[in-house]
């Protein structure tokens, strides 16, 4: 009997809907935020010396490589925690969902040649809209009114909090203008999409998080892997990692990021839907960037200031009105988490604003801040920020420090 009950724990406690939260929200939180670090170093870093200096210009391949180590990371988990569970999910439901998603990507990307950056975040903002509107539309889905506000609150306050017009911007958008936005259009449809086509595959399959992550990105890099074989484009980087083999180690850890990030994406679409997770990656990206903003002194604008407001509205109303996750009392946990998270950046931040000469990591990095590179400034706030997580119920954040 006690070893029946023992054995039973693990289980049981993964059933809870609180627990699964807390882990699929944190990994996405912790994965995407270094993920986006070194997304930044890799393509906005400079390589080699004087007039030999160049940019990383090889974005397919880049996500090709990301896609076949997602791949061997699903396969892993399947083969280590899944077993011989058999995948009954139709093929041409996971080249459906590969397809828009790289579409979705590219046009995104591209849209960046004819719309100014506040613009491309505007829209990818909207992304839990589409998946509403197709959800409803082609899957006969119905969500309770509130669940609309709430969505369009959250997103409103992060496009609000995201836009920062550029008055001294010299270039010129006019000309191309009508072109980039119906770009944006087919990546937000696209998503809308990939979205429906992951919840059919949970409704009527049962696809368990690992086989969605592993298939979609087969998919992905057979689609990957023929175009940048047709442009050439895989042979001129690798000349590049030739000429500068430092870049090997970021692009690994890019594609391993990626992968861990995945896992906790594909988890949430499992197991809460897409909408959830659509709604859980964009307060991701709110509150990475309010984090950012403040860790670097930024001032606030007061449409930052609504912005950040109207996104706490969303979630506050989806927790009384909107039935969101299915479960009252996630809210809470989300508010607890990424509160706590933005709560140990301003925290830190108003530290390193007064005392720009302290030592934040005497045992990995003794450099003092001001003299930190910002990839190290990033490492240092995401390890504090883990640490004022974990300690903050038990003591004061005074002694941190």
């Amino acid at each position: 009997m006690a070893a029946g009950k023992g054995a039973g724990k693990p289980a049981s406690m993964w059933d809870n809907m609180r627990i699964r939260f807390i882990v699929c929200f944190l990994g996405v939180f912790v994965c995407y935020f270094y993920y986006g670090i070194l997304q930044e170093t890799i393509t906005r870093g400079d390589y080699g010396q004087g007039d030999q200096q160049e940019k990383f210009r090889f974005a397919r391949t880049l996500v090709l490589i990301q896609c076949i180590v997602s791949a061997l990371f699903a396969k892993i988990l399947i083969q280590f925690f899944e077993g011989s569970k058999p995948d009954h999910t139709k093929s041409w439901l996971y080249g459906l969902c590969s397809l828009s998603y790289l579409g979705a990507m590219v046009s995104s990307n591209s849209a960046l040649q004819y719309v100014n950056y506040p613009t491309q975040v505007l829209g990818k903002s909207c992304k839990p809209i589409p998946v509403m509107i197709l959800g409803v539309t082609i899957l006969r889905k119905k969500y309770p009114l509130a669940k609309y506000l709430c969505v369009l609150l959250i997103v409103s306050g992060v496009a609000l909090f995201l836009y920062k017009p550029n008055k001294n911007s010299a270039v010129e958008d006019d000309h191309v203008f009508g072109f980039g936005e119906i770009l944006l259009l087919i990546s937000l449809t696209l998503d809308g999409l990939t979205g429906v086509a992951q919840d059919h595959m949970r409704a009527r399959f049962q696809t368990s998080a690992n086989h969605m992550m592993l298939n979609v990105n087969l998919w992905s890099t057979l689609v990957l892997g023929l175009a940048v074989l047709w442009t050439g484009e895989v042979w001129e980087f690798l000349r590049f990692t030739e000429r500068h083999p430092s870049i090997i180690y970021n692009i690994l850890l890019f594609g391993l990021t990626s992968a861990l990030g995945q896992t906790f994406i594909f988890m949430t679409v499992v197991y809460f839907g897409p909408l959830t997770c659509s709604i859980v990656t964009t307060t991701r990206k709110f509150f990475t960037i309010l984090g950012s903003v403040i860790l670097f002194g930024n001032v606030m604008s007061m449409m930052q200031w609504l912005g950040t407001i109207l996104v706490f509205l969303g979630l506050g109303f989806d927790a009384k009105f909107g039935k969101f996750l299915c479960h009252l009392q996630l809210i809470p946990l989300l508010f607890f988490i990424s509160g706590g998270a933005a709560m140990s950046m301003m925290y830190l931040a108003r530290l390193a604003i007064r005392n720009p000469d302290v030592s934040w990591d005497r045992k990995n990095n003794p450099e003092p801040w001001n003299k930190m590179a910002p990839t190290d400034q990033y490492k240092v706030c995401l390890s504090r920020s883990l640490e004022i997580l974990i300690i903050m119920p038990c003591s004061r954040l005074d002694c941190l420090c």
